[in-house]
């Protein structure tokens, strides 16, 4: 199939004929007849599939096919997205397949940017709103905008808007929305309050699945390294030596510890940024676009990165820290591997870690391949269950990540051989 095939207006054929575009994503194959037919839809499909297009050329299509007039601080479609970066990307995507002279206005509404230009481009009307939902209750707040008249509201990354709270801002943001509109709600992960989303904000809708929730994408090589916390430093400085030529992602937890480590590589003579929640949105911009046009490197990053960044040169994506929220590795992972391209994802686990790569692992229904060191053995006080235990901690004592509480007297064939290891004492986490 292709474009063509889908009775799209001929200006949205045109855009994306300029953009390089061909064929349809199988995911856009799915979503995108039953969204134009006015149907709603829960789109399930891993990051980097095209799942943009797959909401967006619908919505455009039906304002070609069926103009109105611009509404006064109005909209006729309302996207929300959980981060700046992830908004950015929908906005610019929409903007391109709209057209610089076209009457489709893509209005950007984000925190980190001043609200009041923001107003004063809402001020006469938008034919699509891209906002995350904080900024979004602030303009509602000031009046600046009015949600009574729109007809599309596309939800993306849902399962993150639940992680990050934001389902308080749906719930005062959903009521302003008139009943009859067209819903969609995209998504790489299904936790188990997404049915609970869906049956609250759509009706009826029809599901679209490419591949099974939480499964990571097959073109990207995925991989383990078992390292003590105080040599995760060194080891991450000998992989990224390795392809000093090519882009990657290193992702932590903290945003401390992520300035930490980027200037550490700075100093080792890597070409690299950090991003994370304490940058300004201008800063983010300017560190992405550096990264996108290849003159930055590496890309140190919290998951704000998780979701968003639509780089397709990225080659490497590193887990310098695992994620407490096993979904948002799979997000991590999709920074690279993106449009059918191939990509490498490499987790550094310590010690501490092994409750969060079993939890990965039981998310993605598969073992990690090994490709140095062995599964650590947790020591009897750490697993013994304690009160306030996070995730992966508290674990009853005996198989740990589906292997024996101790480490295995050998490697994997192909890494080198390893000592029965303990839990190192005193040693520090360099990006901590």
């Amino acid at each position: 199939m292709d474009f063509d095939m889908l009775g799209l207006h001929p200006r949205l054929l045109a855009a994306l004929a300029e953009q390089g575009i061909a064929t349809p994503t199988p995911i856009q194959t799915q979503a995108i007849p039953h969204a134009m037919q006015g149907a709603d839809v829960m789109g399930l499909a891993q990051t980097g599939t095209g799942k943009t297009l797959a909401f967006g050329l619908p919505m455009l299509d039906r304002m070609l096919k069926e103009p109105q007039k611009a509404i006064p601080r109005g909209t006729h479609a309302l996207i929300l997205a959980p981060t700046r970066e992830l908004a950015r990307q929908i906005g610019d995507t929409l903007a391109a397949m709209a057209g610089a002279q076209s009457h489709l206005k893509v209005v950007l509404v984000t925190g980190g940017a001043g609200i009041g230009g923001q107003i004063q481009r809402l001020e006469r009307g938008a034919a699509v709103i891209v906002a995350t939902p904080g900024r979004l209750i602030d303009l509602i707040d000031r009046k600046a905008v009015d949600l009574s008249r729109t007809r599309f509201l596309v939800l993306d990354e849902a399962d993150q808007m639940l992680d990050l709270g934001f389902i308080h801002a749906l719930r005062r943001i959903a009521p302003l929305l008139p009943a009859e509109r067209q819903t969609m709600l995209f998504s790489a992960t299904m936790p188990k309050q997404m049915e609970e989303l869906a049956q609250s904000y759509l009706n009826r809708p029809v599901r679209v699945q490419v591949n099974p929730p939480g499964q990571a994408a097959e073109r990207i090589a995925q991989s383990v390294h078992y390292v003590a916390k105080a040599a995760k430093f060194d080891l991450l400085v000998d992989l990224l030596d390795a392809h000093r030529d090519e882009l990657a992602l290193v992702f932590g937890r903290t945003k401390h510890g992520m300035e930490k480590l980027s200037r550490m590589l700075e100093q080792k003579g890597f070409a690299v940024a950090a991003i994370h929640g304490n940058k300004s949105q201008g800063q983010r911009d300017r560190a992405l676009d550096a990264f996108r046009e290849g003159r930055l490197r590496v890309l140190v990053a919290t998951d704000v990165a998780a979701r968003g960044l639509d780089i397709p040169l990225v080659r490497h994506v590193y887990n310098y820290e695992l994620p407490n929220v096993p979904e948002n590795y799979v997000h991590r992972i999709g920074r690279t591997a993106r449009a059918g391209a191939d990509g490498a994802a490499i987790a550094l686990v310590a010690p501490d870690e092994m409750g969060e790569l079993r939890d990965i692992e039981k998310t993605l229904k598969a073992r990690i391949p090994v490709a140095s060191g062995a599964p650590w053995e947790v020591p009897v006080e750490a697993a013994a269950p304690r009160r306030g235990a996070g995730r992966g901690q508290g674990k009853p004592a005996g198989r740990v990540h589906g292997h024996s509480a101790r480490a295995p007297s050998s490697a994997p064939a192909n890494t080198p051989s390893h000592p029965r290891r303990r839990r190192p004492q005193g040693g520090r986490n360099p990006a901590a």
